[in-house]
This record gives C-alpha cells, structure tokens and sequence, in this order.
C-alpha cells in the first residue's frame, strides 16, 4: 500500500470535490487508472506516479487564484503522511512541468514518471471524455462553441494560450496535437483510438454547423 494514499485521496477529493472547470475529482481517479495502466508496461516507481497523478491539478491555475497556497498545502498534506524533502521535490518537478501550456514554448524533460503521468492526464483530455471535457470547460468560461471566421491559433504562449476561443478551435490549438506528443506506447495506442473519436465528431460538428447533414 502506498504511503499515505487514503489521506492524500481525502485531501484531493476536498480540494477538487466542486470544481466546476472539468479538472474535479473524477478527473483526477481517470487520471489514476490510466497512469496504473501504463505502469503495467513501464519500470517507474509507483508511489511517485499515483501521488502525483492524484495531487497534480491542486495548484494549477486554471483551478485557483492562490497557487502558492495551494503548493504549501500540497507540502503540508505530503509531510503530514511521511514523504520527505527529496520526494516532494519530485512530486513538484511533475506536476509544475507536465502540463500542455508549459511545454508551449520551451519543452520540459520528464522523469519515466512523469511522462507516464503525463501521457495519463493527456489521454483523459481526448476521446469522448476529451470532448464532454471540452465542451464543459468552454462552457464554463463563457466560450462560443464554434465561429468559422475565427481561425486556430497558432504560435501561443501561456499567456495567449489562457485567453478565451472557441470550443471548436481547441481541437486543432491542442487536442488534434496530443497523440504525437505522448511518451509511452501504452499511451500512444490508446490515443490512436482516442484521436479517431474526436476527430469523427469534429467532421460531424462541422457538417451538421453547415447544414450538410
């Protein structure tokens, strides 16, 4: 049993329990599951993966205004269960590197750990899942669902990458680009299938949005 693990859970679960984004708590045990599936394939050190796939949203500033807080309560809950200095400074290499918008401009080396955390959070991020995600989190900040005259971007940093777009276009921004980028190959099959669905379901969007169906 990992150390501290039913405390850890409890600490997410009242972290994320009512965020509204589509980074709450089910987000967070999907992450789980597919980082225990890639572990499967992978010689990675288990306590370092499941930790940081269950903590790694707490401080992400897309789900809180006071990051800082939030890494100090991280730190807090890890020492409370008996994680050391070196190992916390693990769990933060992870989760402050792996995400989508701080890899824009400058690409971060992983750990195999945190790749496979990583590859985890990305493959929830596509797929039927990815979509109802996409949509939910769109809705969430107001977001139109599709405009033809407003073309993708291209070329963003965090900042431009935060601002608001369509639903539609953060397909082709982000999510059309996640397959080629996962690290491991239990994570790239199933973003093979993962990448069909969506994109089956932008062609139909977009054909339905034209009155062509």
């Amino acid at each position: 049993m990992i150390s501290g693990l039913r405390q850890i859970r409890e600490f997410v679960q009242q972290q994320l329990g009512y965020e509204t984004t589509g980074h709450d708590y089910t987000h967070i045990e999907r992450v789980v599951s597919l980082a225990k599936l890639i572990l499967k394939g992978e010689d990675a050190d288990e306590s370092l993966v499941v930790i940081a796939a269950y903590l790694h949203d707490v401080s992400d500033d897309k789900v809180t205004t006071n990051p800082e807080a939030k890494r100090q309560a991280i730190v807090a809950q890890l020492k409370n269960v008996g994680y050391d200095d070196p190992f916390i400074e693990k769990v933060f290499e992870i989760i402050d590197n792996m995400s989508y918008s701080a890899n824009l401009k400058t690409h971060h080396q992983l750990s195999l750990e945190g790749q496979i955390v990583q590859d985890a959070d990305r493959l929830d991020a596509i797929g039927a899942i990815g979509i109802a995600r996409t949509f939910y989190f769109g809705g969430h900040f107001g977001e139109t669902m599709y405009n033809p005259r407003i073309m993708p971007r291209k070329g963003m940093d965090k900042a431009e990458y935060r601002k608001q777009g369509t639903v539609i276009n953060h397909f082709y921004e982000k999510l059309f680009k996640l397959k080629d980028q996962m690290n491991t190959p239990t994570a790239k099959q199933i973003a093979e299938h993962r990448q069909q669905v969506m994109q089956a379901f932008v062609n139909e969007f977009v054909d339905e949005w034209n009155g062509t169906k």
